[in-house]
């Protein structure tokens, strides 16, 4: 089942891994609405003493998504473009360099990054489910643990779109 603005509601009655999923879900189609229908230079506008844009909020997390999914989780080296980034000079890079990038760029590493992580976390559940371990080291946190951050890392940027979205052009909404 969907709502009014095409996210899937997460279900009430689900196990755990679909509640999860559910969330992350419903949260990656909000970040999705929040940004649907802006060019690049409303993707680029801030709001105030906050130096976060909505472009660079998409372009961090598809870093995040192939970070937690691919890298800790499937224990893969980064996919390009984050494999040949200086983070020491510049450790927000990926939220800044969005300003360079074309809307269409920041866009599709988003949803390529999405789809990835889907994949990963396919591929992951389908070797030991929840309980499994991150595959590098030191091992500190299971699957479980990287959707529950997921949730949260959307959870607090999609309040940071709220704002962004409503200051540009007055959308506001859940």
């Amino acid at each position: 089942m969907t709502d009014e603005q095409g996210r899937p509601e997460p279900g009430g009655l689900g196990g755990e891994l679909e509640t999860l999923v559910g969330f992350l879900e419903f949260l990656r189609a909000t970040l999705a609405w929040k940004t649907d229908g802006l060019g690049e230079q409303e993707l680029r506008r801030r709001h105030p003493p906050s130096s976060i844009s909505l472009g660079g909020m998409l372009h961090h997390l598809a870093f995040v998504e192939d970070f937690w999914f691919g890298h800790r989780l499937r224990g893969l080296e980064p996919a390009p473009p984050w494999d040949t980034v200086d983070w020491d000079a510049d450790p927000d890079w990926d939220w800044h360099i969005a300003d360079h990038l074309d809307e269409a760029t920041v866009r599709e590493r988003w949803r390529s990054a999405v789809e990835q992580s889907r994949t990963h976390l396919r591929e992951v559940l389908a070797e030991g489910g929840l309980d499994t371990v991150e595959r590098r080291s030191p091992a500190s946190v299971n699957v479980r643990w990287v959707l529950v951050h997921m949730i949260e890392e959307y959870a607090r940027h999609a309040g940071h779109a709220d704002l962004l979205r409503e200051s540009i052009d007055g959308l506001t909404g859940e």
